[in-house]
């Protein structure tokens, strides 16, 4: 194994969560950190082109060498990806909303770079989970994140009823979420599955122009409904 200061780092570049100025959420490090790093590990290539070109105009982006995460990679594929790190070389991670390797596919490549002692930088950004959280008045000193829930209707219903019991039982919040396509179809199961004294809160869009997050009681929202069609959003239940 080659000694530690001789391999590169893997750095996890947070990015904004929509459409908006990048310096309204993301600190100057985020800058810095890409003006010196030109290998990148993505979801989409043209989103994370975008991003850089947003921060730093003057990168030139035929010297940027680009690995996309998806359903056709493979461990030998996450493996190939870190290989300049063995070499060397800084290599960033990004999602293409928020914090990489939360609910995220790049958790299996920041696996692998602890199993090859490549240091794994962490950089702040905003994470939609934590943000929900703390706008929701909701249990933040005990909570679960449970990513998406089966897309079956009636696996659903049994498992919004089973977050609730949780909640309840251990007076933890519970967080989950859906493809934004599907909100609407969510949120209809989860008013018609929880009690009415259930406490839900949705927060959508945040830290955009259009950002929406409300918490009450399932009662309350059948009387209130909204239409979060499209729009990228958690959900947290107590």
């Amino acid at each position: 194994m080659k000694p530690l200061y001789l391999l590169g780092k893997l750095y996890l570049i947070p990015t904004t969560l929509g459409e908006m100025e990048p310096t309204d959420v993301l600190p100057a490090t985020i800058k810095r950190t890409l003006d010196f790093i030109d290998t990148y590990i993505v979801e989409n290539e043209k989103v994370a082109r975008k991003f850089i070109k947003s921060i730093n105009p003057e990168i030139k982006q035929n010297t940027l060498k680009i690995e996309v995460l998806d359903k056709h990679n493979d461990q030998l594929n996450y493996e190939a990806f870190l290989q300049p790190c063995l070499s060397g070389k800084n290599i960033g991670l990004m999602s293409d909303a928020g914090c990489p390797a939360v609910a995220d596919p790049g958790a299996i490549v920041v696996g692998l770079a602890h199993k090859k002692h490549i240091q794994v930088v962490p950089l702040v950004g905003p994470s939609s989970i934590l943000l929900a959280l703390m706008a929701s008045g909701l249990n933040g000193q005990s909570f679960a994140f449970n990513g998406y829930l089966p897309i079956d209707v009636s696996q659903q219903k049994a498992a919004l009823k089973a977050l609730e019991k949780t909640a309840k039982d251990k007076n933890q919040t519970q967080i989950f979420m859906d493809t934004p396509y599907r909100n609407n179809k969510l949120f209809d199961n989860v008013i018609q599955s929880l009690q009415p004294h259930t406490k839900l809160c949705i927060a959508c869009d945040i830290t955009l122009p259009t950002e929406y997050i409300k918490t009450l009681t399932i009662q309350e929202w059948k009387k209130n409904k909204v239409d979060f069609h499209n729009r990228p959003a958690i959900f947290l239940i107590l």
